[in-house]
């Protein structure tokens, strides 16, 4: 998995699946919530995204109240969002899977 921070977003490329991973992405959005209350999130390929980063994005909008915009490339993993009732809570979107 590899991590861009442009601004006040955050481009994920690769599949999130370790607890590393959850480690950085948080550490990144650490940095960018510290600085802007609207963050966006490009999860350009993965198929999945694990219940800690499930944990601490919830976190970041339902009590940190950051207005969370999330653009998903890979069909499958909106697809999963839906089924966790996270699309309107992430504003999840299907976007391009480039930059």
């Amino acid at each position: 998995m590899e991590l861009k921070v442009s601004s006040n977003a955050l481009i994920i490329s690769g599949n999130i699946k370790s607890i590393s991973d959850f480690e950085n992405i948080k550490r990144m959005l650490d940095g960018i919530v510290a600085q802007h209350k609207h963050v966006k999130i490009k999860i350009l390929d993965s198929l999945s995204i694990t219940s800690s980063v499930i944990g601490y994005l919830n976190k970041l909008v339902l009590k940190d109240n950051i207005d969370l915009q999330m653009q998903v490339g890979n069909e499958q993993l909106l697809s999963l969002l839906d089924d966790l009732n996270l699309v309107s809570i992430f504003k999840a979107k299907r976007g391009p899977n480039d930059n």
